[in-house]
């Protein structure tokens, strides 16, 4: 008994067989270039949000009678040691807030590098210094 082989027809191959590749080839590096912008986007903004919530906090102390500048030092560095931000600088204004009158408006400005502060620093937000404020009223 012999088995019948049947061969079916396959379909031509026709022109547009490598085309989906050749697509997938051109377009690749710009959907790289779009997530990595999203990425580097989304750590500015991460470390923006830190630094301002670092001022906030260090102002907040500055309102507390009989602080001095290194409790408020401290109060920002401990949120900016918890998120791993590097090389921040804070600054206090006026610089004799302690002795100001009531009703002074007391200012924390906290600033960070962008390049220690990125995993992998692109071309976006290469070389800037992201800022983070907080302005409150002495009332004591």
């Amino acid at each position: 008994m012999r088995l019948s082989t049947q061969s079916f027809p396959r379909p031509a191959l026709d022109s547009r067989s490598g085309a989906a590749l050749v697509e997938f080839a051109l377009v690749l590096p710009l959907l790289l270039l779009i997530l990595m912008g999203a990425l580097e986007t989304c750590s500015m903004l991460y470390l923006k949000q830190t630094l301002h919530i670092a001022a906030y906090e260090a102002t907040r102390v500055t309102l507390v009678p009989n602080t001095t500048s290194a409790q408020v030092n401290f109060a920002a560095q401990q949120i900016l040691n918890d998120r791993r931000v590097q090389n921040a600088t804070i600054k206090i204004t006026p610089s004799n807030w302690t002795t100001a009158p009531i009703n002074t408006f007391v200012t924390v400005r906290v600033d960070a590098p962008s390049n220690a502060n990125f995993a992998v620093p692109l071309m976006f937000f290469r070389n800037q210094t992201i800022t983070g404020q907080s302005t409150m009223m002495k009332e004591y």
